[in-house]
């Protein structure tokens, strides 16, 4: 394996860790949003 695919695959799986995090703190954000309305003083 050449240096240059070694950093694709590096490349890759970072872009999908950080595709992951960014979408399970993006998911996080909107519960709490949820979560801070449902039990907000009406």
């Amino acid at each position: 394996m050449s240096e240059s695919e070694r950093w694709k695959e590096r490349g890759v799986a970072l872009r999908v860790f950080v595709y992951v995090f960014v979408t399970h703190a993006l998911a996080g954000f909107i519960w709490i949003l949820f979560y801070v309305g449902e039990h907000a003083d009406k």
